[in-house]
């Protein structure tokens, strides 16, 4: 196979680089925090957001006046996205069916799908209000079932996101603070400012966000490691420049290490896309972000065919996937990795991110060869039980009995013996 980069970004020795020293970061500030508890997470609030108020917890009444400040048409536009993801979350907690089946007479084994009680949502800020992280995390735990929401999300620039308060308050969250970073997903999963720890932290975020939910997995469960964004756009001789660059560019602006790849079977789709983003970056009122991030991670590939595509793709394994080609479903009876598939130029990854209804918490980093994104599911444990008969319990004891022999394992033998004098007809 014939793979020609047109363009390549950092390298690989790079990227770990930038990653050990997040790490490094991640972990002394969570030791921090375990060490101080409060103080430090204030400190921290302080620091990096100029943030230090007596109650982080926002009351009723500041997230009724904080609703109240915004026009009615963001209002609804935010009901409406939510409306969107909820029908699309409940169709999906449909799909998740309780299970009990007698496997052999007198043996009944059976699965619940039994929801998380309590949840942490991290929503992020920083350069942006991310209105849209609140509807699919809050929205989605609470059509899983969850009994208890609790949500942190940052000051922006010392200020109150109050769309982002809203979105959270209508997707149901029991308990908002006014909190970000890693501080806050400290606090939420050691228990720190009033919050009690929760069972799984959710949400995406920047790598120092997706680095303390790396280190704070087992102590919770997380749903994914969502980092910095990332786009491929599988284009054809049949997309055109225009759309492929502003496709592009439309997730680098999220930050300046988010790639951004194009892979493409036509030469001269690839050799133009270079100008057509130089073009666009003219007057992008973003571009301060998006062109750093195209110039340090932005990628064009090209190869000779729709299945090299599908091969290089699969190892890309990229967060969001465009496929602008003449048979777009092609790509999605073949690919196998990726986070979420855009099929065809009528819809594009702003879509998924703010109001379609599918969730726009996805795998990064590769992650995309084992897990998909945020769902109802991430939000549920499958979990197993069983019951039997008397004669149903000599009858597999007698297999039990003799297996956990052949392993030596002769605690686990004397619990099928056992079973068997009391249920066999036999002596105890």
């Amino acid at each position: 196979m014939a793979i020609r980069y047109i363009k390549k970004g950092k390298s690989a020795e790079q990227k770990a680089e930038a990653d050990a020293a997040v790490q490094e970061t991640v972990r002394g500030i969570l030791a921090d925090i375990q060490r101080r508890g409060n103080a430090a997470v204030r400190e921290l609030s302080q620091k990096f957001d100029n943030w230090n108020p007596a109650s982080f917890k926002l009351s009723d009444g500041q997230i009724e006046e904080i609703v109240a400040s915004l026009p009615a048409q963001a209002v609804s536009d935010i009901k409406f996205a939510q409306e969107q993801i909820r029908n699309f979350a409940k169709a999906q907690r449909a799909a998740l069916r309780d299970v009990e089946v007698e496997t052999l007479p007198g043996v009944v084994l059976g699965h619940k799908n039994i929801p998380v009680n309590r949840v942490g949502c991290y929503v992020p800020g920083g350069r942006y209000p991310m209105v849209a992280s609140a509807h699919m995390s809050t929205v989605t735990a609470k059509a899983a079932g969850v009994k208890e929401v609790i949500a942190c999300t940052p000051p922006i620039g010392g200020e109150i996101p109050a769309a982002t308060i809203a979105a959270i308050h209508f997707g149901g969250a029991d308990e908002i603070y006014l909190l970000g970073g890693v501080q806050a997903l400290a606090a939420m999963a050691y228990g720190a400012l009033g919050i009690e720890p929760v069972d799984m932290i959710v949400g995406p975020g920047n790598a120092f966000v997706a680095e303390a939910k790396r280190q704070l997995f087992g102590l919770v469960g997380i749903d994914l490691l969502a980092g910095p964004t990332e786009v491929l756009v599988i284009a054809d001789d049949s997309a055109d420049a225009e759309i492929c660059a502003t496709d592009l560019l439309g997730q680098a602006e999220h930050g300046p290490t988010s790639p951004a790849v194009l892979l493409t079977t036509s030469a001269s789709l690839a050799e133009s896309i270079e100008a057509e983003i130089g073009r666009q970056l003219e007057t992008l009122p973003t571009a301060d972000l998006a062109g750093a991030a195209w110039r340090d991670y932005g990628e064009v590939i090209l190869v000779d065919t729709d299945e090299e595509m599908v091969q290089v793709a699969d190892e890309i394994a990229s967060e969001h996937v465009e496929v602008i080609t003449r048979d777009p479903d092609y790509f999605l009876e073949n690919m196998s990795n990726y986070g979420a598939l855009f099929l065809g130029p009528e819809t594009n990854v702003a879509y998924g991110d703010k109001i379609i209804g599918t969730n726009h918490t996805l795998p990064t980093k590769k992650a995309g060869r084992y897990t998909g994104g945020l769902w109802v599911g991430k939000f549920i444990k499958t979990v197993t039980y069983q019951r039997v008969t008397e004669a149903a319990s000599v009858l597999i004891g007698e297999y039990g009995s003799r297996l956990c022999d052949l392993e030596g394992f002769m605690g686990h033998k004397e619990q099928c013996d056992l079973r068997l004098r009391r249920y066999g007809g036999g002596s105890d």
